[in-house]
């Protein structure tokens, strides 16, 4: 880790609505940033920055954005703003930027590929095969290089170079192995520099089911139905099938050791404030985007074949998703500073 004083450098693989937003706080913060990105969004923040619009204050950052990790080389911390899907192809853009001690920090939804690791009980070590295929993800990202990452507040590219800020500023990070790590407490001390609440959590797999409990119903849901968070909640029939979504996914979490702190009544009341609001998997399907089904809905159906949990739900709504998914299946996306034919990794 740095010297005291020094700032610290750090890689945005992906600098799509949240990765550009991460990075400019951070580079505001006073940490030294570098985005990796592509096409007009690439040439907006080189040319005028990364603009912030937020009801907590419009603001402007200036960090080196370009299309090329070989610009950059090593650095301390790689923020990952790539969907979960596209890790295992992520290779070229983040093998220039991994020195010795380089921490990579995984801002992805639903489960992560290095989930078992370190973690005591029956399962540790184990790998998750849905996000970690054939051991193609922990290849291109040691799980000894992760720090775990919960991301809260929401954002949308409002225009090439432009980020609106919706709502919340918590990014939760934590060890694996739950350790308050050094490279932890730094990397924390370097978010809240930049505005950004970055608590460091000794279980940051209950805050992950947290997040899962939406993710797992609202997800796969509205992508089915076209409806809206709000009008998921309010239809008596869909929010019957949410809650009974998020019964077993706490049951599941419960069989790999996790007791999230959370009533689900809580969590309905939560989605239901967000309003008319879109899930993200339901703007990838209108988008014609690969629907992130892996690691938010099939890892957690992997889990329940792991444990013996019935999820006759989950199954149900897993199964649909996946035909919807194989049947909407969109042509491979274009990889940073790659010609057309080519396989890109997808940003967040």
């Amino acid at each position: 880790m740095r010297a005291k004083g020094v700032a610290v450098r750090i890689a945005v693989v992906g600098a799509g609505a949240i990765g550009a937003y991460w990075g400019a706080a951070m580079q505001r913060g006073g940490a030294d940033v570098h985005l990796i990105a592509r096409n007009q969004h690439l040439h907006a923040m080189r040319k005028n920055g990364v603009r912030v619009l937020s009801e907590r204050g419009d603001f402007v950052a200036y960090p080196h954005a370009t299309d090329d990790p070989s610009e950059i080389g090593p650095v301390d911390y790689i923020f990952l703003g790539l969907k979960a899907h596209s890790y295992p192809s992520s290779g070229p853009l983040v093998e220039p930027l991994l020195g010795p001690n380089t921490a990579v920090l995984a801002a992805q939804n639903g489960i992560p590929w290095w989930y078992f690791h370190e973690l005591p009980g029956p399962y540790t070590g184990r790998r998750v095969e849905a996000v970690d295929p054939g051991g193609a993800t922990s290849a291109v990202l040691s799980r000894e290089r992760a720090i775990g990452c919960v991301v809260y507040p929401a954002t949308t590219i409002e225009a090439p170079g432009v980020i609106r800020h919706i709502e919340g500023t918590r990014f939760s990070i934590g060890e694996p192995s739950g350790e308050i790590s050094q490279r932890c407490k730094a990397l924390s001390d370097a978010m809240i520099a930049g505005g950004l609440k970055a608590p460091v959590e000794a279980d940051l797999r209950n805050d992950i089911w947290i997040k899962l409990m939406g993710n797992v119903a609202f997800n796969p849901l509205s992508a089915l139905t076209r409806a809206t968070m709000v009008e998921l909640c309010q239809h008596p029939g869909t929010r019957r099938v949410v809650t009974q979504l998020m019964e077993e996914t706490l049951d599941i979490a419960s069989r790999v050791g996790s007791t999230p702190d959370i009533s689900i009544e809580k969590r309905l009341r939560g989605a239901e404030n967000v309003g008319h609001h879109k899930t993200s998997m339901l703007q990838d399907l209108e988008a014609g985007k690969q629907l992130e089904l892996d690691a938010i809905v099939t890892a957690v159906v992997e889990m329940a074949d792991l444990t013996g949990a019935p999820a006759p739900t989950l199954r149900t709504i897993h199964a649909a998703t996946d035909l919807l998914a194989r049947t909407c299946e969109p042509a491979p996306p274009r990889a940073v500073g790659t010609p057309e034919k080519e396989s890109q990794p997808v940003m967040s």
